[in-house]
């Protein structure tokens, strides 16, 4: 009876150690490998993400010569970053790709210019619409777009939240700002300054929609045309970004709920600490139930 329960136990030990594992290799704690989509300043943006972030990888697919196919996407991304630098004819196409992209259960983060180029953007922009992107997308615009004028964090906006820790500053001096949450989006902060339709401007916010997951980071990505950190945009710039990959990494699965119509609800997950301390803790348990087994 004793040989059998310390089998039991080591057993059970031994399945909820794999389980364990299995879960942590699907959290926002692993590696992402990112693909960043952009019709300019790709390589820039992407070099500057692997300088300044960890644990992940950032891949530059330049729009301006071809639209990659949505295999190539799936078969060598987790992440997709979608960005713009002056709106251009393929953004409906890109989008149709990046929404198919999240419908496979992988995320999708746009950031500024992103709003230039949606079909509700101001005229002046000659926008082309995002194609299928934007019945996944969190925010419309607010019928101008990026203000070209300051916006900073409003520090009582913000949630307790994966995307948000570590991060209690941030500004742009004109390249941030001009949207709209959807019904139904989970904004997590806002700028201090309202939008062009006098509601508040979300800083960072993400949708879910069925198995889709996209994030919209209001800000745009640091590449040598946008300025000088620290002067022309600059507070936890850099944490807000190492947040939403990480974030996007884990599916957008963490322990807060969204509301009942943003589609999907997300899962709680552990820490990677915390997972690999409990799975420490049960491969303990699991060698000790097999030596008093052999006592």
């Amino acid at each position: 009876m004793q040989t059998h329960r310390f089998r039991h136990a080591a057993a059970i030990a031994a399945s909820v150690l794999i389980a364990t594992f299995g879960l942590a290799m699907s959290g926002g704690a692993w590696a992402a490998r990112v693909g960043v989509l952009s019709n300019n300043f790709v390589e820039e943006a992407a070099a500057n993400f692997s300088s300044q972030l960890s644990g992940h990888s950032f891949t530059p697919i330049d729009l301006r010569t071809s639209v990659p196919t949505l295999l190539s996407l799936t078969t060598n991304f987790d992440v997709l970053l979608v960005f713009e630098d002056g709106t251009f004819v393929n953004s409906s196409l890109v989008g149709n790709l990046a929404a198919s992209f999240a419908s496979t259960g992988r995320t999708v983060i746009v950031g500024t210019f992103y709003d230039q180029d949606r079909s509700d953007g101001s005229p002046t922009n000659t926008p082309h619409g995002w194609g299928t992107l934007e019945n996944l997308d969190p925010n419309t615009t607010d019928g101008v777009g990026t203000p070209y004028a300051l916006r900073s964090l409003d520090p009582a906006s913000i949630v307790v939240h994966p995307l948000t820790e570590g991060v209690t500053a941030l500004f742009s001096k004109q390249y941030a700002g001009g949207n709209d949450a959807k019904p139904g989006t989970v904004v997590v902060a806002n700028w201090a300054q309202l939008n062009a339709r006098g509601r508040p401007d979300p800083v960072i916010a993400y949708r879910l929609t069925g198995s889709a997951c996209v994030i919209h980071v209001a800000i745009a990505p640091n590449y040598p045309e946008i300025g000088v950190v620290g002067t022309d945009f600059g507070g936890d710039f850099y944490r807000l970004w190492q947040n939403a990959f990480d974030f996007g990494a884990g599916h957008c699965t963490s322990a807060v709920t969204a509301p009942p119509d943003a589609g999907a609800a997300p899962v709680p997950t552990l820490s990677g600490p915390l997972l690999a301390l409990t799975a420490l803790l049960l491969a303990g348990l699991a060698a000790g139930a097999v030596r008093a087994r052999r006592r």
